[in-house]
């Protein structure tokens, strides 16, 4: 990468940054102009527009910037777990709180703006739902307790776990960084949330679903 492309990475990065920081005293997205990114960050309007379009297409990078990291962690989780013969929800779970913490600024906002603001933004972060649960449906192949299962079953049941895993976000976001205990008894309460979930999945029969001996 030139010195160029750094300096221009750098300042992408920095514009990101900003509306996050703009967003840390409980401001929705939407509420928060260019200019006022552009003053946070540093550097002039005309400085934005080398690198979005909009607030939308700024928005839109905040949602793929963290979704890509943790679709790549998250597929790395089950891989390891395959390797060992069952499915890893304890190592999955922390990995994942854990992440959260680290980025807690992006997941305050994918939890924010799941539900409300910019329509654009909404319909971003739930394709990158659906991307997850895709993700796990594939990986649900992977182990045998799962391979007898209808397709539209695996996605039923992906669908579940990524919608839980997005509530305890909002959990975990909530809880002071000193509260280690609290942290621990929502991260124990998410695995077992998780393993109610599975030992649904072992007895679930659809109409499509055939004998599956588990």
């Amino acid at each position: 990468m030139s010195l160029r492309d750094e300096k221009k990475q750098q300042t992408r990065h920095t514009l990101l940054d900003a509306a996050l920081k703009l967003m840390n005293d409980g401001r929705s997205f939407v509420s928060i102009s260019l200019r006022e990114v552009t003053r946070e960050a540093g550097v002039v309007p005309t400085a934005f527009y080398r690198h979005f379009r909009d607030m939308d297409e700024l928005g839109l990078a905040l949602v793929d910037d963290v979704c890509l990291s943790l679709r790549k962690l998250l597929r790395e989780e089950r891989l390891k777990a395959k390797g060992a013969g069952h499915i890893a929800i304890k190592g999955s779970v922390m990995m994942f709180l854990l992440y959260v913490r680290q980025e807690s600024r992006y997941f305050d906002f994918l939890a924010r703006e799941r539900w409300s603001g910019s329509s654009k933004i909404r319909e971003a972060i739930q394709r990158e739902m659906n991307h997850f649960a895709t993700d796990l449906s594939a990986d649900f192949r992977l182990f045998p307790q799962m391979q007898d299962l209808p397709s539209d079953d695996l996605q039923m049941i992906a669908d579940l776990v990524i919608n839980t895993a997005m509530n305890w976000c909002g959990e975990i976001l909530c809880l002071p960084a000193e509260q280690v205990r609290l942290q621990y008894e929502l991260s124990m309460r998410a695995v077992k949330q998780l393993r109610l979930i599975f030992v649904g999945a072992k007895h679930w029969r659809s109409e499509k679903s055939t004998n599956i001996a588990i």
